[in-house]
């Protein structure tokens, strides 16, 4: 598709002209769609779909939440799912400034938030550097999404002085994320590790930590976080990617790794006083909003990681 034409879809009110009926600029809006509930969004970014006139859309944000935007309004999907076929970086970013420039209002909606792990600084660059006008709003990372869904907080005053989100692989031609580093750095400082795009990556990641961080140093996983389809694992650092095969979690996953776990509620209303230390086996239990897996230790007395 040439960059200067659009495929007919959905199509919003004409852009706007002056009274001497020349062609007045657009604009274009970076807008989070949060981890998928449509619920989750922002007043702020269903004002902003509801003006748009061209939509350029991730391919994690759903049905639902494309629902607020304009009846006649362009819709373009590009992708953008980790491991998977999409639209080339740089062809978006030409495409937002020549739909732009061209007086179109352009939403650029992106899963979770778009300054985190969103390829926002490229195409903020790319929209400054045309002279477009440029605005971001944020939405709700899948990070904190993830760790609602546990029911833990990503600090705590008794076991995490802060947080680390990191992605699970560099870029093309980039030096690898040294994890065994990230972990001795996470373990001295009492830090919560939040890994995203870390599946397919979860075999190094885990051999990295473990030269940092104690084997049995807790860890979760949520896919699909928010969604219906959200599953939820609770597992130790030196068993997670045993646990993940068993339970078949995948794409698009939170790691979250850290002594803040011990605080979870999942693990309480399942009867644990507190975290268990061994996860020999594990057990599953299905819930309303989607599938959690917890250990399968004896559930008559206390546990706690070692």
């Amino acid at each position: 598709m040439d960059a200067g034409t659009l495929p007919p879809s959905r199509r919003a009110h004409a852009p706007t002209a002056d009274p001497a009926g020349i062609q007045q600029p657009g604009r274009c809006i970076l807008v989070g769609a949060g981890p998928g509930d449509p619920d989750l969004l922002t007043l702020k970014a269903v004002k902003a779909m509801g003006r748009a006139t061209v939509l350029l859309v991730d391919d994690l944000v759903g049905d639902a939440v494309l629902a607020h935007a304009a009846p006649d309004a362009r819709v373009i999907h590009v992708g953008k799912r980790g491991g998977c076929k999409s639209t080339p970086q740089a062809f978006i970013e030409k495409l937002m400034v020549q739909q732009a420039r061209a007086g179109e209002t352009v939403v650029r909606l992106k899963g979770g938030d778009p300054l985190i792990f969103g390829r926002s600084g490229e195409e903020l660059e790319a929209l400054r550097a045309a002279g477009i006008e440029v605005e971001v709003i944020n939405g709700i990372t899948s990070g904190l999404q993830a760790a609602t869904a546990l029911g833990v907080p990503l600090t705590h005053r008794e076991h995490a002085h802060g947080v680390v989100m990191v992605t699970g692989h560099a870029a093309p031609g980039q030096r690898e994320i040294d994890w065994a580093q990230l972990a001795q750095t996470a373990h001295a400082a009492q830090l919560t590790l939040v890994i995203y795009m870390g599946v397919k990556c979860a075999a190094r990641i885990q051999a990295g930590l473990l030269q940092g961080l104690p084997a049995q140093t807790p860890v979760a996983v949520v896919q699909s976080a928010s969604l219906p389809a959200q599953q939820r694992l609770i597992s130790t650092l030196e068993r997670l990617c045993t646990d993940m095969q068993v339970h078949g979690l995948g794409s698009p996953s939170i790691i979250v790794v850290g002594d803040v776990l011990r605080a979870s509620a999942m693990l309480q209303q399942y009867g644990y006083a507190s975290v268990p230390t061994e996860l020999s086996e594990s057990a599953e239990s299905t819930e309303s909003a989607g599938s959690s897996h917890v250990p399968a230790a004896s559930r008559q007395g206390q546990f706690q990681f070692g």
